[in-house]
């Protein structure tokens, strides 16, 4: 007997400081590839593992739903926004179980640099208990070849047809198209009094400009 087919949600964290095309491309081709039924853009209020944003939650979160507003593959999750404390992923997860139950298959999106220091993460062993890992191949990056995340990997490693069939549990990796675009490098172009477009949605370039954001 063929087991069922669940229904598979994608979730992509990020500071968007600010969102561009990079970050679009990837969760877009995320949600393609992989067949998933829904994509959401998670923007972090509080990050653990990096230097807060200079811009409020508040300029971050409508910077994304400008640059998602055209395109029905993608939408905005602001649960983040929502808490004091810091933006753990395993705490958000947990909050989706218990809302979704558990016949959703929840994919938590990353890039390769994200696997590799997976383990600074907090309870970061307790993440496939709540949801799949997908990360996406990034050029300069390898797959960890030993230690904790290493072994990690080969234990749970699956193909991307299991995110169908089950809700947590594996780690995939994706080959993507990915573009060659930072958030920091679009901070410093706007400091410097240059123009980012095509790096960014014009509407969210209409935003950081009205706002004044990033300037010297």
């Amino acid at each position: 007997m063929t087991a069922s087919k669940l229904q598979s949600l994608g979730l992509f964290g990020g500071t968007f400081d600010p969102v561009h095309y990079g970050h679009l491309r990837m969760a877009l081709e995320f949600k393609q590839r992989l067949v998933l039924d829904e994509m959401r853009l998670l923007p972090c209020h509080v990050p653990p593992h990096r230097e807060a944003p200079g811009r409020s939650s508040e300029d971050r979160a409508a910077m994304v739903r400008l640059a998602v507003a055209d395109c029905p593959d993608l939408s905005v999750d602001e649960r983040e926004l929502k808490r004091d404390e810091p933006s753990y992923t395993v705490e958000t997860l947990a909050e989706l179980r218990r809302e979704l139950g558990d016949h959703v298959s929840l994919c938590w999106c990353v890039g390769m640099d994200s696997l590799v220091n997976l383990n600074r993460w907090h309870r970061w062993r307790e993440l496939l208990d709540l949801a799949h890992l997908v990360v996406a191949a990034r050029p300069g990056w390898s797959l960890p070849q030993q230690g904790d995340v290493a072994e990690w990997y080969q234990q749970h490693q699956v193909t991307p047809e299991t995110l169908h069939s089950r809700s947590a549990g594996g780690v995939v990796i994706v080959e993507q198209s990915l573009l060659d675009i930072s958030a920091t490098s679009i901070r410093e172009l706007i400091a410097a009094g240059q123009s980012p477009e095509f790096l960014l949605p014009d509407a969210v370039r209409r935003y950081i400009e009205d706002n004044r954001l990033y300037l010297s």
